[in-house]
This record gives C-alpha cells, structure tokens and sequence, in this order.
C-alpha cells in the first residue's frame, strides 16, 4: 500500500489528522481494523474504495475522486454513544458543510441520507464496536450519466447542484472544520444546538407522518416533536405516542393523503 499523504485543517478534536489513500476497501472498515491507541479524531480519506458499503452492508459506488469517502475514529463518552446522537452529530455538520461548499440547504432523510433539492447527495454509516467510526460519503463531481449507469436516479452531487466541480481538499476541510465544530459543542455539554439543528434538518414537525418502525408496524399520526429523546406522534383519537429514535427505520410525509387529524380549537 503507498503510504498516505497527510492534510491539515486546524481542527481540535476531529480531524487534527487527516489520513489520505489513493485507495482502500473501505474507510470504515480500515478505521475500525486501526490498532488501540490510535488518535481520537483521526480522519481516513479515501480517493477510491474498492469495497464501500453504506446502510444494511448496501454497496456504495462511485468512479474515484468522484465523491468524499471519510471515516472519523472516535471514542466518545457513554453519554454521546447513542446512535441518534452520533448521525444527528454528523448529518449537521455535513448540511453545514454542503452550505458553506455549495450555497445551498440540505434536509435530513431519516435517518442517515442528506438531499438537495430532493436527491441523494451523502449517506452516513454509524459503527460501533470497542469505538465508534463514523463514515461519511459526499457526492462532489457524478454527472447524471453517471448516476443512471449505476442506477441511481434519485442521486445527486455538488457538481451537478453548482454547476461548476468541487475540489475534494475543499470538501473534506469543510465537512471536518463542522465536524469538529460540532463535536466539541457536544464535549462542551450544548447538546440542544446540535439537537436544534437536527430537528429542523429532518423537519416534518407538525405534519402528518408514517413512521415505519423496526418492529414492522407503521403508526400514522401528526409529529408534535422531535427530539433526541424521542418522537412524539399525535394518533387520530388524540393520544399521544412517544417512539424512541432508534426505534424508526423511516419516516414519511402523508400530509397530502388519506391522514387528515382535526384542527386544533381555542
């Protein structure tokens, strides 16, 4: 293997180190495999991955320096190791990043997939074992062609949004400086701003939804709120339901059909 290059962003806690491969199977899986001791917040860059994977070991495919391949090694305390908290950490962050690099918003497909303009531009995989390796890929410079040749239609990256290429140096500087900017703020205890942040990036507050739970059942109702702790779901007869985040695989907005609860009086 060449050894890596070696990039420097002036972070504090992630990303003080910023590994560089021209390839590897997968950066998370080359995170995780890193011996103890290895340096808390060390970023691993990949140009190329011969084996990426994303959610439930789906395949992630894209032609190389086409898309920011990432993995962050991190051991945080017991009280930031839920897995709502670490995606909600790196879904801001990476919204964060997609503004600062392409001056445009991106909203939060539960529970782990970024969109602009209603497609695919990151997905986000949270793996948990003696530590936790978060693993990021950003769309930055597939065509459309390229996309439909994988079968991806509903995929999107920065190229395509701006119009003009995004360098990858560029990209992985942005989604780490948020990165760290981020996790500190969780060090730091202010949790409610990272939450804050995620709860306006999924949206859906105040609308009607389905929630598609990992049990298999699919309650309908109005979200009222949305928060690490969990979502509460208003049910047609009024009662309220609260469902913990780790519990829902999707959620989806039924607004405009069947589901219609009564406006509230007074």
């Amino acid at each position: 293997m060449t050894p890596p290059a070696e990039w420097t962003f002036a972070t504090e806690r992630v990303g003080r180190r910023v590994l560089v491969f021209d390839e590897l199977d997968s950066t998370n899986s080359f995170a995780a495999a890193l011996p103890a001791g290895t340096d808390d917040g060390l970023v691993i860059v990949a140009r190329n991955q011969t084996a990426g994977r994303g959610r439930f070991g789906r395949p992630w495919r894209s032609r190389p320096g086409a898309a920011l391949l990432m993995s962050v090694v991190l051991t945080p305390p017991a009280d930031l190791r839920r897995p709502v908290i670490l995606t909600a950490w790196a879904a801001v962050a990476v919204a964060a990043a997609v503004r600062e690099l392409a001056g445009v918003e991106a909203r939060i497909k539960w529970p782990n997939d970024l969109l602009v303009q209603g497609k695919k531009v990151c997905g986000i995989l949270i793996e948990q074992a003696a530590r936790v390796v978060c693993g990021v890929g950003l769309n930055l410079a597939q065509s459309a062609d390229e996309f439909a040749a994988l079968g991806l239609p509903d995929a999107t990256s920065l190229g395509l949004v701006t119009g003009s290429p995004v360098e990858l140096r560029d990209a992985a500087g942005a989604v780490v400086r948020n990165l760290d900017a981020a996790w500190r703020r969780l060090l730091a205890g202010d949790r409610a701003a990272v939450e804050a942040a995620w709860a306006g990036g999924v949206g859906f507050v105040g609308r009607d939804v389905e929630l598609e739970r990992a049990d298999g059942s699919r309650p309908t109702g109005r979200l009222r709120a949305l928060s690490f702790d969990g979502l509460e779901l208003e049910r047609g007869d009024g009662t309220v339901e609260r469902v913990p985040p780790e519990a829902v695989e999707h959620i989806r907005d039924v607004s405009a059909s069947f589901l219609a609860l009564p406006a509230r009086r007074g």
